[in-house]
């Protein structure tokens, strides 16, 4: 059996737009329902979200056929906790706050067999296709996705640095941690904030390694996109249960 294609990775490295969506709301058919709305990626959270692992399983499984590969966030950059998502069958992980080269390379490290890394060894998982991808210790590094999250001030300062670790596939700036770092806590559109996300993509472009974002204002979304940010989440599932079902009831009850 074939070692399944990352979509998502490979389009990155090609330079394509790659537009996401946020799921936070732990399930299995709802993943399945935006999986085939057309996006590129879905992050499946569990930093921010109370998703656990026979969870995060279903959500793989439901999104497998739709369009979107699936981008888990572990809920640290944590050794044990990104091995667990590996073994299931995730082929691109986010990795939250990292601030410094070291992190970024032990964020790789954690991705990676020995003798290249620290992943304990097991073929016979989610991920191998339960033991059917033959060669599949040997090439796994080809599928697999990292991306790290610069979230701080200092992440920004090491920006470079933490770009260029190499098996760093791309780096996600978060718009409200960064926001509560430089003093505009709540206020990711406050001009100071702004200026940093712009500074960021713009390091990024200059070192090639591809910049990615969240936010559910479609404005800003279309500028970060003309900023070059290349993998942009344009919103999620919370939100937009919230909305409709609020502007639904609003019409109704107004």
């Amino acid at each position: 059996m074939e070692l399944p294609k990352n979509r998502f990775k490979h389009g990155l490295a090609k330079g394509e737009l790659q537009i996401g969506l946020w799921c936070s709301l732990c399930s299995n058919i709802a993943a399945e329902l935006v999986s085939l709305s057309g996006y590129d990626w879905l992050v499946l959270d569990t930093e921010h979200s109370p998703n656990e692992i026979p969870d995060l399983v279903q959500q793989l499984q439901a999104v497998e056929p739709g369009t979107a590969t699936a981008v888990v966030r572990p809920a640290w950059n944590d050794v044990v906790l990104i091995k667990r998502a590996l073994d299931i069958g995730a082929k691109a992980l986010l990795l939250p706050y990292v601030q410094n080269e070291e992190e970024a390379k032990q964020a790789v490290a954690a991705t990676r067999y020995p003798r290249n890394g620290i992943l304990g060894v097991t073929a016979s998982g989610r991920a191998a296709r339960y033991g059917r991808v033959a060669d599949y210790l040997k090439r796994a590094d080809e599928e697999i996705c990292v991306l790290v999250q610069a979230e701080t001030r200092t992440a920004l300062d090491n920006i470079e640095s933490i770009a260029g670790v190499p098996g760093v596939d791309g780096v996600f700036i978060g718009p409200s941690d960064l926001a509560a770092s430089l003093g505009h806590i709540g206020q990711p559109g406050h001009p100071v904030v702004q200026a940093a996300l712009k500074e960021a993509v713009d390091r990024l472009k200059k070192v090639g390694k591809p910049a990615g974002i969240l936010t559910a204002n479609e404005d800003e979304a279309k500028r970060y996109i003309e900023w070059g940010y290349l993998f942009v989440a344009v919103g999620s599932d919370i939100g937009l249960l919230a909305k409709h079902a609020d502007a639904l009831a609003k019409r109704f009850k107004a």
